[in-house]
């Protein structure tokens, strides 16, 4: 796991300085090495954390036998090993890097299709001047790019992009981007809060070359969305748990002490219960527990631990504790970014790393097996009925308690084409559409999500809930979330349950299978009962959260006064004062299901102070 920037321009734009300035925002990423490589066209900057081949002669950038081509690569590729008995050469390292930049100089870009891993990769042809750039099919390791027409950059984080003056001094802000932040809480691919930066897209790679970019895509979940679903439950099932086995299995490859985190609900706990299935050392396991009962799950996971025979450490976390991070949430996702689950991420990720370089996460189990209230929506207001009465029924739940006034915003849905976003955005306490034309000056509404996809097999409401989420909730949230908080700590995580075999398999599982009788990730939780007694896990999700609306009203009161001032407000002229007073008045005199949105507007108006 590590951390890589650079850039092309045939105007020689760009100085080494800059690059180094490039890498070492980004040292957190990799505090073990950094190098670097420029010529009158690129520059290629790194940062490493070893993890695999702890030899220096793994340093990047790293150069091919042939010295054609040069390589910079952040992640890990599991399948490295049977890679390189193909291409039959001797190798000088026992890195996949090694093995990565062989592949794609005998096979091409085509070589990308071989990888299972997370990774982001820029390899640079040294004779023909052309750059290269890959991303992992799901989208697990983060990109960004700068592109002008003629300048290109890239970096793992968009702080180190910035690094280069001239983008530097020459960046404006994406309004559509805030819109689209206030909607979701995050900023959904390709867009970023800058202009002219944009994550690069998952599952795609691209050639620059003079003036020349282009981007193709190689894999999309729903091109492996069959017309044939898996009909045997119990022939599913058996496949099913035999790919999550050996995708733990490749991610147990380390040459460092590695872990789990362990929440206690289902996705970690199975991660956690396969990882020990496989070794015969006790596995360390991390938990966060808070102080406020009601959401301490602290508990839980010490009693799957137990069971499994784990080597547990857990850290319960107060409100005084999470001042330790909330001021610094801008400064660590560089972009408006609402997720506050972040904080017990960073938390947990501090904790693992005084044992451990690398931990296992359970991340993508409720997006594949439907674990989401999201869910149960989809399939409500897929009802003919209840979609076209959902008008008169908001308005009829408006009027009572908090829990049907949040469910009055749900049914108040837009028209059809819009409707996975909003209830994913209502799910999660945010704006609606209308809700960001009132609030945001000027805005011109423009949330354009493109998650309208072709596919072989006729979707249900709650699959095209769940692709939604995939394609967009699960890269740019929650893997950015993990990838953040841990690399913070410079802790390499991985996320078997997101193998790219398992994503393609969980594809073609019937709903039924997924959500029966009402129990959601159903086969999820029956493979997991084949580890740990289900009674472990008879209680109500709560996940891996905080009680954020309980301490925006306590300990994190003086950031509503410090950035929902109208001063503050005025200052930056993006907000409407008038409908940002309602909304605090309203979260204050009892309207707890706002807190997310009085929290998003803090982080959006944190964001605009610091830059």
């Amino acid at each position: 796991m590590c951390g890589i920037a650079g850039f092309y321009s045939k105007n020689n734009l760009f100085s080494k300085d800059e690059l180094i300035n490039m890498t070492n925002v980004i040292a957190h990423r990799g505090p073990d090495a950094d190098g670097h490589f420029v010529d009158n066209f690129v520059g290629l900057g790194h940062r490493r954390l070893s993890i695999i081949d702890l030899s220096s002669q793994a340093n990047m950038p790293m150069f091919s036998a042939s010295n054609k081509h040069a390589i910079v690569y952040n992640g890990e590729v599991y399948n490295f090993k049977e890679i390189a008995q193909s291409l039959n050469i001797n190798l000088k390292t026992t890195s996949d890097t090694e093995v990565i930049l062989e592949a794609f100089e005998q096979w091409g870009v085509e070589f990308v299709n071989k990888l299972n891993g997370m990774f982001a990769i820029a390899i640079y042809n040294i004779e023909n001047k052309e750059l290269f750039l890959f991303r992992d099919r799901i989208g697990i390791k983060p990109l960004f790019y700068f592109w002008d027409g003629e300048n290109f950059a890239f970096g793992s984080e968009l702080k180190s992009i910035l690094q280069l003056k001239f983008i530097n001094n020459s960046k404006t802000i994406n309004y559509n981007s805030i819109n689209e932040f206030l909607h979701l809480g995050y900023i959904p691919q390709p867009n970023t809060i800058w202009n002219n930066i944009y994550k690069f897209p998952s599952g795609s790679f691209a050639t620059i070359k003079n003036t020349h970019f282009e981007i193709k895509s190689y894999w999309q979940p729903e091109n492996f969305i069959e017309n044939e679903i898996h009909s045997d439950y119990n022939k599913t099932k058996l496949i099913l748990k035999e790919k999550i086995i050996k995708s733990v299995n490749y991610r147990l490859i380390s040459d460092v002490p590695f872990g789990t985190f362990l929440s206690g609900g289902i996705d970690s706990s199975l991660v956690t219960a396969v990882a020990q299935s496989l070794t015969n050392e006790p596995v360390k396991t991390f938990s966060i527990g808070f102080k406020e009962n009601k959401f301490n799950e602290a508990e839980h996971a010490k009693k799957v631990a137990s069971f499994l025979k784990t080597d547990h450490h857990e850290f319960v976390v107060s409100q005084n504790d999470a001042l330790e991070f909330v001021d610094d949430i801008v400064n660590v996702f560089d972009e408006p970014f609402i997720d506050s689950s972040a904080i017990p991420t960073m938390f947990v990720s501090k904790l693992a790393k005084k044992y451990v370089s690398m931990t296992l996460s359970g991340d993508g189990g409720d997006e594949l097996f439907y674990g989401y209230g999201a869910y149960n929506w989809a399939k409500r207001l897929s009802n003919p009925i209840y979609f076209h009465l959902r008008k008169p029924i908001s308005a009829g739940l408006s009027i009572l308690s908090n829990r049907n006034q949040r469910a009055a915003k749900v049914f108040n849905a837009p028209c059809e084409k819009s409707i996975e976003s909003h209830i994913f955005s209502q799910e999660q306490y945010l704006f609606s559409e209308k809700e960001i034309y009132n609030i945001v000056i000027q805005s011109n509404n423009n949330i354009n999500l493109n998650y309208k996809f072709n596919h072989k097999r006729n979707l249900s409401k709650v699959e095209i809930q769940s692709l939604f989420d995939l394609k967009y909730y699960l890269k740019d949230d929650l893997l950015v979330k993990v990838d953040r908080a841990s690399m913070k700590f410079s802790l390499e995580t991985r996320v078997p349950l997101l193998d790219h075999n398992i994503v393609e398999y969980a594809l073609n599982i019937p709903e039924e299978f997924k959500i029966k009788d009402g129990v959601q990730k159903y086969i999820l939780k029956e493979i997991l009962y084949d580890y740990i007694p289900r009674e472990y896990f008879e209680r109500p999700k709560w996940g891996f959260s905080i009680p954020l609306s309980f301490w925006l009203k306590n300990e994190l009161s003086y950031l509503v006064e410090r950035h929902l001032s109208r001063e503050s407000i005025e200052k930056y002229g993006v907000l409407d004062y008038k409908i940002v007073e309602k909304l605090k008045n309203d979260y204050f005199s009892g309207k707890d299901y706002l807190y997310n949105r009085v929290w998003a507007l803090i982080i959006l108006q944190s964001f605009l102070s610091k830059h």
